[in-house]
């Protein structure tokens, strides 16, 4: 369906998206239902970015180029980071119909970044049903900070971002944290 004979309302929100080679800057198209909608839609397996700009990760803020319109498969996407915690979608669908949520602080960690911030999410935690039950693909972190791993001076604080929970190889609650002995 045509973008302009759409029934929905589409609007265009930042994202800083992260893939394992490189970085991307741009505008992404998404409808009422926000990145998570977008993301998460299974009959859509790639993602257009408009006003794009890359970079090569081991040089983060110089730019390779600039084009108006890139795509990129959303299963090589390690991570999506935005702005603006509206920008992640309707709290009904980022809390995932739950009103009551337990927060937890963790982090996640993917072949190439780490990911620390806080989730949200129903009752006690369940890191098999997180990582293997459901539809969701990218789940949302909040108040978050994404390093790379070998290139420490790539990091982006971002209100909310999005981790790719097929890429995620280690994930800990930060109040499980051992103390170190004096």
């Amino acid at each position: 369906m045509a973008l302009d004979t759409s029934p929905r309302t589409h609007r265009l929100i930042s994202a800083d998206i992260l893939t394992s080679g490189y970085r991307v800057v741009g505008k992404v198209m998404v409808t009422s239902h926000g990145a998570m909608g977008m993301l998460n839609d299974p009959t859509h397996s790639a993602l257009e970015v408009t006003d794009a700009r890359m970079a090569r990760l081991h040089m983060p803020t110089k730019l390779v180029d600039h084009f108006e319109i890139v795509r990129m498969m959303k299963r090589q996407i390690h991570a999506v980071c935005l702005a603006r915690r509206e920008d992640l979608g309707p709290q009904a669908i980022v809390r995932g119909g739950y009103s009551s949520v337990t927060e937890y602080t963790v982090r996640f960690t993917t072949q190439m970044f780490e990911v620390e911030g806080m989730m949200e999410l129903p009752g006690r935690f369940d890191f098999t049903a997180l990582m293997t039950e459901g539809t969701r693909e990218f789940i949302p972190v909040f108040n978050a900070a994404l390093t790379a791993i070998l290139i420490p001076n790539l990091k982006v604080e971002s209100a909310g971002i999005l981790v790719n929970r097929r890429l995620v190889d280690v994930m800990a609650l930060l109040h499980q944290r051992v103390k170190p002995e004096n």
